[in-house]
């Protein structure tokens, strides 16, 4: 079901691609994608490819702000994420609202390094979060969508989202599998925690 659906949105979602990756192209003239190495099936690493929607020394600027500024590095420690991050560039918060961004990962699904439903990828140094929980995580693909995604994303604490996915892992229920899918389009529409 992945790689069929997959490749029928990658046909439908094609005139989007191109003009998102012209767009980004056209911006600053840095690469179109980003790859960053996320842990799978298995707790393999593998690489997540996204649309960049940061600017191009994206890693280098949030090393120089998490040293200057105890605010933002409280906000990264607790969730790997800045509300207000300064790297991102105008086209990359039009296209992380609408989760265009996201896209890419049609490829990786078809490669079998993710699926479409599933735990959010995480990085390595999220692992340990998940403490005992782990397993679960590593038993099932990540997704390009899931129980996360569709319940408020962003403004979901991590403890939850932690929760989520070990639910998700242990029901593998084709059932919870469609409706999420089915709840995507919706949570993508309001935009609750996206940014």
């Amino acid at each position: 079901m992945d790689v069929l659906l997959s490749l029928a949105a990658l046909v439908f979602f094609a005139p989007i691609l191109v003009i998102v990756a012209a767009a980004i192209k056209i911006q600053d003239g840095g690469p179109i994608l980003f790859g960053h190495t996320r842990l799978g099936f298995g707790g393999r690493a593998f690489r997540c490819w996204k649309f960049r929607s940061m600017v191009v020394d994206a890693e280098e600027r949030l090393g120089a702000l998490l040293v200057r500024d105890p605010v933002a590095r409280a906000e990264w420690e607790a969730d790997h994420k800045l509300r207000r991050d300064p790297r991102v560039t105008p086209l990359g918060r039009f296209i992380r609202i609408t989760s265009l961004d996201e896209l890419p990962q049609l490829l990786n699904v078809l490669r079998g390094e993710m699926s479409l439903v599933g735990p959010r990828p995480i990085v390595a140094d999220e692992a340990p979060r998940y403490g005992r929980w782990f397993r679960h995580y590593c038993a099932v693909r990540p997704g390009i969508t899931g129980l996360w995604q569709v319940s408020g994303r962003n403004d979901v604490g991590y403890r939850q989202r932690v929760a989520m996915d070990v639910l998700f892992a242990r029901s593998r229920s084709p059932t919870r599998y469609l409706g999420i899918l089915v709840m995507t389009l919706p949570a993508v529409v309001r935009r609750h925690g996206s940014y």
